[in-house]
């Protein structure tokens, strides 16, 4: 049966946004723009006593990502700009299978948005089979990147703040000086992923929008009828 102008509207729609969110995420994974910070320089065990302008002069810069990033030392002789990479640089300081599995479910939801993207508009224009390419894939795709972008914020946000990445970073290859980290946020990549769950969990909402139950409502729902019939004979 050929879709009606409504469902290829709104497929349509679902389609565009499932390929923003695949290169959103795409643009995500390159950029080092995940968490921006500030680390405080210390000597031994005794952080710096000072305030104001003062204390400027011992605050460096940190901004990173899941592949590269930078960080700016100062430790009252001014600034050092230091640029590195997480592969293969610092991955004996950083938690190298939890920042893998943040990077394999980014990669997973750009791989699941690309797929979705393609089934969206293969069922706003063909004739879908009753299958994974038909509204049942369409639920499946969605819920996949919609899970794996939370996955992705909740992996990264628990390498940041249990594991302390920032001063892992930080202190990487330092001998003379200790880094503390002085104030951390998330920057726009991180934010990005958010939009991207976001997304995904705005397509679950069209595709039910279009008339489509959520699988296997309808199975459970004959099962049940199955079920009454039966008793009745």
């Amino acid at each position: 049966m050929t879709p009606s102008l409504q469902k290829r509207l709104i497929f349509s729609a679902s389609g565009l946004l499932g390929f923003c969110c695949a290169l959103a995420t795409a643009v995500a994974c390159g950029l080092p723009l995940w968490v921006n910070g500030t680390a405080l320089c210390r000597t031994g065990a005794e952080l710096v006593n000072a305030s104001g302008a003062e204390l400027d002069k011992f605050v460096g810069e940190l901004s990173y990502g899941l592949f590269q990033g930078q960080r700016v030392k100062q430790c009252g002789l001014g600034g050092r700009v230091f640029r590195f990479s997480v592969f293969p640089d610092l991955l004996g300081a950083v938690p190298a299978a939890l920042h893998v599995s943040v990077i394999v479910f980014c990669v997973t939801v750009i791989l699941f948005s690309s797929v979705a993207t393609g089934f969206f508009f293969f069922n706003a224009f063909g004739r879908p089979y009753e299958t994974l390419q038909g509204p049942m894939g369409l639920y499946l795709w969605s819920f996949i990147c919609c899970t794996c972008s939370l996955l992705v914020m909740i992996l990264f946000a628990s390498e940041v703040k249990l594991h302390r990445l920032s001063e892992r970073i930080a202190n990487f290859n330092e001998v003379t000086y200790t880094f503390q980290t002085h104030s951390e946020r998330y920057d726009s990549c991180f934010w990005l992923l958010f939009l991207v769950f976001l997304l995904h969990g705005l397509n679950i909402l069209l595709i039910r929008l279009t008339g489509i139950q959520f699988p296997f409502r309808e199975n459970k729902e004959s099962e049940l009828n199955g079920g009454a019939v039966d008793l009745m004979y």
